[in-house]
C-alpha cells in the first residue's frame, strides 16, 4: 500500500498542470501544447518565418549541397538546377501540409488524428520521434566540431590535445569536447517557449547570413576569382549505368529527403502564424531563395579556396582550421576564424533547437500528454543524444546517415494521406471536439485506429523500400528497382494519396466535413471564425451547450476548453 501511495504521489507531481483560465486541459489527449492555439499565442509574423527558414537553411549541410551531385559526375549548372527545382517543390509540399496547422491552428501531432485514428497517430508520431532523437545527436556532433574550431581560435593548443580514448573510440578527446561544449551551451535555449523566438532567430540567421557572405568576399578577394571546380562541366562517363537525366531525378530525390522530416510536421510551426500570409510569404521567399543561395555561395567559396590552398574543402570546419594553419596564428586570423565559426556554430545550434529538438518535444506531447509538455520533451530529445552517441554513427555508419536522408520514402506516404484528406475528403473542415476526448469521436474508427490509411501508407513505400535496401547495403538489383527508388518521394506521395482517396470512396466516412459550430476553445479571432462558419467563444447559441456535453459523450460542467453561453 505504502508503494502504492508513493507511486501515486510521484506520478501527480510530474503530471502537468493546466491553466483554465487559458483553456488548457490535462488528459490523456490533451495539454496546453496540443491545444488549438489562441489568439494570444499566435506571435509568429512574417520574419518569425524568415528567420526559421533562414536557420534551416543557413547550415553546412546547405552550403556543402552540390558536392553531392559533383561528385556524381554532373556539371555545376546541373547540381545548382538539382538545388533550385528541390527547394521549390520543397516549398509547394511545406506550404500544403502547413494549411492545416494556418486554419485550425493545431499541429502534426493532433492533426493525424483525424486521418490515423486517435490510437493509430502513434505510427506516425513514433516514426518522427526516431529521426528527431537520431539528428539531434547527429547536429549537436557537427556543431560540436564548429565549436571546437573556436575554441581552437582562442586557445591554439586546443587542437593538439593529447587523446585519452581507447583506441576502439571512433573519435577523440578533441572532438569529444567540443561535442560537450556544443551539447552543454544549447540546453538553456530549450527552456525558450517556442512564442518567444523571434529574438534567437534574428541573431543567430543574421550572423550566419553575414559570415557566409563575408567568407565568400574573402575567398574571392584572395583568390582574385574562383577555381577550376566552378567551371567543372559533366564528367559522367558514356558507359555509365546511369545517365544525365536519372542522376539529376535522383538527386532531386535525394534533396528532398534531406527536407522531408521538416515538412512533414510543417504545421507544429505554422500554427504559430499570426496571419496566413506570414506563413506563406516567409516560406516562399527564404525557404526556396535563401536555401538555393546558401548553396550557390558554399559553391563559390568552395571553389575560390580551391584555388588558393590547392585543394577542394567543402567541410566549414575544415576550410576554417585550413585558414587559420595558412595564417599562421596570427591575432587576425585566429579573430576571423573565430567570429565565422561562431556564428556557423549558432546557427546550426538553434536549427537544431527549434527543428529537431522542439519538434521532438511536441511529437513525445502527443505520446505522453498527461507528463510531457515541449520543454520536458526537448529535454528528453537532447539528453538521448548521449544515448545514441552520434560518434558511432558519423564516423563508423555513414550508410546509416545516408538511410536517414532516405526517410522520405516513409514520410511520403505519411504527406500523400494527409493532404488527401484534408483537402479533398474533409473539405478542410475538422471537429475539435473529437480530436481531444475519445469518448464518441468521429476519429475513434476501429478501437482507435482507421484500418482505411495503413495500407495505403504501406503501398507508397512498399515498391521503393527494395532500392533503399539495395543502395544502403551495396546489394546488386536489377535496374527497375533502383529506378523506383530514385522517383520515392514522388511515387510514395502519389500512390497514398490516390490510394487513401479510392478506398475511402469504397468504404466511406460518415461525418466528412462536419465541425464544431461554437468555438468552445477560444481558438479564432472573430473574423476567423466568420469565415469558418463558427460563432465565436462567448457569444449564445441555442443549444450549444447540449451539442458539446453530447459530441463529448460525457457530462460536463466546468470544462477548461468548454465555456457555456451566459
Amino acid at each position: 500500500m505504502a508503494t502504492t501511495r508513493t507511486i501515486g504521489k510521484l506520478r501527480e507531481t510530474v503530471a502537468l498542470k493546466a491553466d483554465d483560465a487559458h483553456h488548457e486541459e490535462v488528459n490523456a489527449w490533451c495539454n496546453r501544447d496540443l491545444i488549438p492555439l489562441p489568439p494570444s499565442r499566435r506571435t509568429w509574423g512574417w520574419f518569425n518565418f524568415f528567420g526559421c527558414w533562414s536557420v534551416s537553411s543557413l547550415t553546412v549541410a546547405t552550403w556543402q549541397t552540390p558536392n553531392t551531385f559533383l561528385t556524381q559526375g554532373l556539371s555545376v549548372g546541373q547540381a545548382m538546377a538539382i538545388v533550385i527545382i528541390s527547394r521549390a517543390i520543397c516549398t509547394i509540399f511545406a506550404v500544403a501540409v502547413a494549411w492545416c496547422g494556418l486554419t485550425w491552428h493545431i499541429g502534426f501531432t493532433v492533426q493525424n488524428r483525424f486521418t490515423w485514428g486517435m490510437r493509430g497517430s502513434y505510427i506516425p508520431l513514433l516514426q518522427r520521434i526516431l529521426l528527431n532523437f537520431i539528428w539531434t545527436a547527429i547536429q549537436c556532433w557537427n556543431g560540436g566540431k564548429l565549436a571546437s574550431v573556436c575554441i581552437t581560435a582562442i586557445w591554439p593548443s586546443f587542437a593538439n590535445i593529447p587523446n585519452t580514448l581507447s583506441a576502439n573510440t571512433p573519435t577523440t578527446t578533441y572532438e569529444l569536447n567540443g561535442f560537450m561544449v556544443f551539447w552543454c551551451i544549447s540546453v538553456p535555449f530549450l527552456f525558450i517557449r517556442p512564442e518567444k523566438f523571434k529574438k534567437p532567430f534574428f541573431v543567430s540567421s543574421v550572423a550566419c547570413g553575414l559570415a557566409m557572405v563575408a567568407l565568400m568576399i574573402w575567398s574571392l578577394s584572395v583568390a582574385k576569382g574562383v577555381g577550376p571546380m566552378f567551371y567543372q562541366g559533366q564528367t559522367v562517363s558514356s558507359s555509365s549505368k546511369w545517365s544525365v537525366s536519372w542522376l539529376m531525378l535522383s538527386g532531386i530525390n535525394q534533396a528532398i529527403g534531406g527536407k522531408a522530416a521538416g515538412m512533414t510536421n510543417s504545421s507544429d510551426f505554422s500554427r504559430y502564424a499570426t496571419r496566413k500570409r506570414d506563413y506563406i510569404y516567409g516560406t516562399l521567399s527564404v525557404y526556396w531563395l535563401v536555401g538555393v543561395l546558401v548553396s550557390l555561395g558554399g559553391l563559390i567559396t568552395t571553389a575560390a579556396a580551391q584555388k588558393i590552398y590547392g585543394d577542394v574543402y567543402w567541410n566549414p570546419p575544415d576550410l576554417l582550421m585550413v585558414m587559420m594553419d595558412h595564417g599562421k596564428g596570427s591575432s587576425a586570423a585566429r579573430a576571423g576564424v573565430f567570429f565565422a565559426s561562431l556564428a556557423f556554430a549558432f546557427a546550426s545550434m538553434f536549427e537544431n533547437v527549434c527543428s529537431n529538438s522542439v519538434a521532438g518535444g511536441i511529437d513525445l506531447s502527443g505520446l505522453f500528454p498527461k507528463y510531457i509538455d515541449i520543454r520536458r520533451g526537448s529535454l528528453i530529445t537532447f539528453f538521448a543524444a548521449w544515448i545514441i552517441q552520434p560518434w558511432q554513427l558519423v564516423n563508423r555508419a555513414a550508410t546509416f546517415v545516408s538511410v536517414l536522408n532516405s526517410f522520405s520514402v516513409f514520410l511520403a506516404p505519411i504527406m500523400g494521406v494527409m493532404v488527401c484528406d484534408y483537402f479533398l475528403l474533409r473539405k478542410q473542415k475538422i471537429r475539435f471536439s473529437s480530436l481531444f476526448y475519445p469518448e464518441k469521436s468521429q476519429y475513434w474508427f476501429w478501437h482507435g485506429v482507421n484500418l482505411r490509411v495503413i495500407p495505403c501508407w504501406i503501398a507508397g513505400w512498399a515498391p521503393t523500400l527494395g532500392g533503399l535496401i539495395a543502395t544502403a547495403g551495396g546489394v546488386s538489383s536489377p535496374r527497375g528497382v533502383y529506378e523506383l527508388y530514385y522517383m520515392a518521394f514522388f511515387i510514395g506521395f502519389f500512390i497514398s494519396f490516390v490510394s487513401f482517396y479510392v478506398i475511402n470512396l469504397i468504404f466511406p466516412l460518415n461525418h466528412l466535413g462536419e465541425f464544431d459550430e461554437v468555438d468552445h476553445w477560444g481558438t479564432f479571432t472573430v473574423r476567423e471564425a466568420e469565415k469558418l462558419g463558427i460563432v465565436p467563444e462567448g457569444q449564445e447559441i441555442e443549444g450549444s451547450y447540449g451539442d458539446w456535453k453530447d459530441a463529448v459523450g460525457t457530462e460536463v460542467t466546468e470544462t477548461p476548453g468548454y465555456k457555456r453561453s451566459k
